[in-house]
């Protein structure tokens, strides 16, 4: 009951804050419209201002701005690609007010494909005249979307820049929420295979939307329902150092045929010293863990969709795995945790996609 009430307690504090940062915005308002306007000094006297500002809120929200038209200055907050930061972005442009001659916009919009054009450094265009997809089929993983873009002016030597363009267009092109949520894998690369099917990239976005309705409609109500009754294996292993390795897995959740209901997988990573026990935890460190783990798991239930596939133990680090039905909810409940551990330990997460819980590949027996 006291978690809970520290978990209220911090999600009053976000209110709090956003509550703050939209004051302190709508008090500057019509100075920020005149430095966007004009675009003079938008560094110093805005993005400096606002970057101050957000970081009380989350460090890792990002922005872009710039005129709507010619009244409205757009503040478009991004969370530049990164699954777990989406919900602090929706959040917070939820709670903007209306302010004159201001538009308040969450993650980069979708353009119409004739204004997706990006200029990347001095050398590339991109645009729907250059570019062309193949969609990739894997009978293994027949609900996968994985996309190989062709890209007319590709230089090998030049790889890198490249993919970042494709990849800036695409976010431009689809949305930022889109482009990261739907597509699987994504490859990039010259003159596609000759038995590939070449489709114009204008018809990317009504390809990705036909293959997300026909995934939803299979698995959207799929649910693990009771872990409970579940069977374990615990296994011992050395690391890459010669140092022990510990882990424990659930194989009933790793022999089940709903993963792609639960696409997303959340890793936790919790670093300790373990220098004075081979790398493992001492028992101060490893009752923490636990309490947090269990914490964890009393908010994100398997009924609702949130499985605990295992955890990892060795070399410094304990890793928790979830697969979870969504990324928003998980992400702001793990979140709020991590901050009622930060004085004893040190952790960090990731979210990311993966349908058919390859992650786990090397757990399974074959």
């Amino acid at each position: 009951m006291n978690f809970i009430k520290k978990i209220s307690s911090n999600n009053k504090k976000d209110q709090n804050l956003q509550t703050n940062f939209w004051n302190w915005f709508l008090q500057n308002s019509q100075k920020f419209w005149e430095i966007v306007n004009t675009g003079e000094r938008i560094e110093i006297d805005f993005f400096d201002k606002l970057s101050n500002e957000l970081e009380k809120i989350n460090n890792e929200i990002y922005y872009l701005s710039g005129m709507y038209d010619e009244t409205t200055a757009e503040l478009i907050l991004t969370a530049d690609g990164i699954i777990k930061n989406i919900v602090f972005v929706e959040e917070l442009i939820n709670k903007s007010p209306n302010i004159s001659n201001w538009k308040f916009t969450a993650l980069k919009p979708q353009l119409d494909i004739q204004n997706a054009l990006i200029e990347y450094g001095d050398k590339y265009i991109f645009s729907s005249d250059n570019l062309h997809f193949s969609p990739k089929f894997h009978q293994d993983y027949p609900d996968e979307i994985d996309i190989l873009v062709q890209y007319d002016f590709y230089d090998k030597n030049d790889e890198d820049a490249i993919i970042n363009g494709v990849y800036i267009f695409l976010e431009n092109y689809l949305g930022e929420l889109s482009a990261v949520t739907t597509i699987d894998n994504l490859s990039v690369q010259g003159k596609l295979d000759d038995d590939a099917e070449i489709i114009p990239i204008s018809k990317l976005k009504e390809y990705l939307v036909w293959r997300e309705s026909e995934f939803s409609q299979k698995f959207q109500s799929t649910r693990r329902i009771n872990t409970n009754e579940d069977s374990y294996s615990n296994f011992e292993a050395q690391s890459k150092n010669g140092l022990p390795y510990l882990a424990i897995v659930n194989n009933s959740i790793l022999e089940w045929k709903g993963s792609p209901s639960h696409p997303w997988i959340m890793r936790i990573d919790i670093k300790y010293d373990g220098t004075e026990n081979n790398g493992l935890p001492n028992n101060i460190d490893y009752n923490l863990m636990d309490d947090f783990e269990d914490e964890i798991m009393s908010f994100l239930l398997d009924k609702d969709g949130y499985l605990n596939v295992g955890r990892e133990t060795g070399d410094n680090l304990r890793q928790i795995f979830f697969a979870c039905h969504e990324f928003r909810f998980s992400s702001k409940t793990v979140y709020e945790i991590i901050e009622e551990y930060a004085d004893k330990l040190s952790i960090n997460y990731t979210i990311y996609k993966d349908k058919y819980w390859q992650t786990f590949n090397k757990f399974r027996t074959r």
